[in-house]
């Protein structure tokens, strides 16, 4: 969860990385740093504390260059933000590193190394990594051989960039656990934690995988795997474009995030989607077997994503009539899960390399499940390369950390899923074609609810001055209450509880007076009526309702009760996906008018690549 880009070129690297840094500062944000070999020979190091503008600033005042360079921004897991904690580290004779990821057992390494007389200027793991290098380096002149025995010794997840005043031509990678990928220039060739840091240089990338070693050179690069054998990995071509990553006419990436939605959908079911039918096609060729024998459907993810599993737990039971399981992953991960005959195992990112849900996968494959499917956004991710189906989102850069089109997008995919698993397990023509249609008609739903952005920025100030507030929801859009809950306490820092609404009168209605807001979503479905008793309770005490309702629920505006009225017809299976438009609208003018970070909110980072 932190950004790394790299570079070695016959020309000054440092705007490559610079604006690489900026591009990735939605992993990470509390420091930025920068280490250069220019034509002295020797290292040149810069941190600073906060934004990569701040790094940008100290760079204006005090320019450097160099032809080979590693930076970093930096979401603190070890020791807390501050310069000295910032990366790149350094150890003797001109090494630096910068890394992703946690070391385990760095405690341990810390205490050998102490032993031999290493001094430590930080309370991070990374530093212990740089020492390391430099031990081995007095048994080898090469870099690439001291950062091979260093590798073996750590226990966690790591992406590392190295580089030596002694090996001035050479940058060295590692990974296991995180990502971390090469692209390939004329004469110059970089290295990033994602390739959306190199678009503007590069549209060819080598990915490392497992526990493979790189050196990046700037005419070659050279791989070895875990087993020490050399290796070719192949090139591949991103189809992402420079510029969609920029926020265009948008004040914010969020808002920008928010109103892609249509497309985002649309992109999605293209091609995949036609004639009122799902192409037989959609989840892959081998799809159809694993689909025929499923039997029960596992579903892994974390955050937002899991809120999109745990809609689609009602239609996956509902529709296709199979056992669903909806886990966090990092709870899966250690509940030792009794696994039934034929469960399909089925994980859900926006990145793709979120390292819970990465585990969660690697574990299944050890537990006898029928097949893994992975819904994800990132073609080149983890997630995607080590599942056997896989169902792309394609949502394109999602870079607010507050995740929007990801969780649509996953909706749709997951909506595909249901169809498909359905027809596998007795649904006729007719019922395919009615759920297709409904699919397809989201992404102009999307944006007949976009439209209500003018009364719910006005609805937003009413939420300024809150401390609390309350989210209510039932069935399949009970999720959907938690997911608009999430978007307002990590946006706006107001805490934000959901729950089934059903659940009220168990607890929460002690919570409930006028100065709590009580956020409903209320499409007409057959759970309204038991839905209109729920918030009678709340009207009971005093509480006051904002309700985003269907025009036909019958639920009227009165003393207390603030109705939304959001677009008609839309069906059960198309609510969730539409009536999270007005929570993610509301969570963010909520924050603006706050004046909190809103790409960029405190404590958090967009890919969660640790434990």
């Amino acid at each position: 969860m932190c950004g790394i880009v790299g570079a070695v070129a016959a020309r000054d690297v440092v705007p490559i990385l610079i604006d690489g840094l900026k591009r990735l500062e939605y992993r990470g944000y509390d420091s930025a740093g920068v280490a250069l070999l220019n034509g002295t020979g020797k290292l040149h190091r810069l941190r600073t504390v906060g934004k990569v503008a701040r790094l940008q600033e100290a760079l204006d005042e005090a320019p450097v260059h160099g032809s080979l360079g590693i930076a970093h921004t930096r979401w603190a897991t070890h020791g807390v933000p501050s310069e000295r904690n910032a990366h790149p580290h350094i150890s003797r004779d001109g090494i630096a590193i910068v890394h992703n990821g946690i070391i385990e057992n760095h405690d341990e390494l810390r205490a050998d190394l102490k032993a031999r007389g290493y001094e430590f200027t930080s309370q991070t793991d990374t530093e212990v990594i740089a020492h390391r290098i430099h031990h081995h380096l007095e048994k080898t002149p090469k870099l690439f051989d001291a950062v091979q025995a260093t590798v073996k010794e750590l226990h966690g997840a790591y992406a590392l960039a190295v580089m030596s005043e002694k090996d001035p031509d050479t940058l060295v990678l590692a990974r296991a656990g995180c990502p971390v990928v090469v692209g390939l220039g004329q004469g110059e060739n970089f290295v990033a934690s994602d390739v959306s840091a190199l678009l503007p240089v590069t549209r060819d990338f080598v990915f490392l995988e497992e526990g493979d070693v790189a050196a990046i050179h700037r005419e070659k690069v050279e791989i070895v795997d875990a087993a020490g054998a050399r290796v070719e990995r192949p090139v591949k071509q991103s189809e992402l474009s420079a510029d969609a990553v920029d926020k265009g006419d948008y004040a914010h990436y969020m808002l920008k995030e928010i109103h892609e939605q249509p497309r985002a959908v649309a992109h999605t079911l293209e091609e995949r989607v036609a004639g009122h039918r799902l192409l037989a096609a959609a989840f892959g060729p081998a799809a159809e077997e694993v689909l025929k024998k499923t039997g029960a459907v596992q579903i892994v993810a974390c955050g937002t994503s899991w809120h999109a599993g745990s809609v689609a737990r009602y239609f996956i039971e509902q529709i296709c009539r199979l056992p669903c399981w909806v886990d966090i992953a990092s709870e899966f991960r250690y509940r030792d899960p009794v696994v039934p005959k034929n469960t399909l195992f089925v994980t859900i990112s926006q990145s793709g390399e979120t390292a819970d849900t990465l585990a969660a996968l690697r574990l299944a494959k050890q537990r006898g499940y029928l097949s893994s499917l992975a819904i994800c956004n990132v073609p080149e991710s983890s997630l995607v390369r080590e599942s056997e189906l896989v169902m792309l989102t394609r949502a394109g850069p999602e870079i607010g950390v507050a995740s929007t089109k990801a969780f649509t997008t996953q909706l749709a995919a997951l909506g595909m899923l249901v169809v498909a698993l359905g027809k596998h397990h007795g649904m006729d023509a007719e019922r395919e074609g009615n759920l297709v249609k409904r699919l397809t008609e989201i992404p102009r739903l999307i944006e007949e609810t976009l439209s209500l952005d003018p009364v719910i920025q006005e609805l937003a100030k009413k939420f300024v001055t809150k401390n609390h507030a309350l989210f209510l929801g039932r069935g399949a859009l009970a999720p959907v209450a938690m997911e608009g809950a999430l978007k307002l306490k990590e946006i706006s820092y107001i805490h934000a509880e959901a729950y089934a609404a059903g659940e009220l009168k168990h607890g929460p209605l002690a919570l409930v007076d006028a100065d709590m807001p009580v956020v409903v979503v209320a499409p007409n479905n057959d759970l309204l009526e038991k839905l209109k008793s729920n918030l009678q309770e709340v009207r009971a005490r005093g509480g006051e309702l904002y309700v985003f309702a269907d025009p036909e629920s019958g639920i009227e505006p009165s003393d207390g009760v603030n109705v939304i009225t959001m677009p008609k017809h839309v069906s059960y299976f198309q609510a969730p996906a539409i009536y999270t438009i007005p929570l993610q609208l509301l969570a963010y003018h909520v924050a603006t008018l706050k004046g909190t970070d809103v790409d960029q909110p405190r404590n958090l980072a967009k890919s969660v690549t640790v434990e």
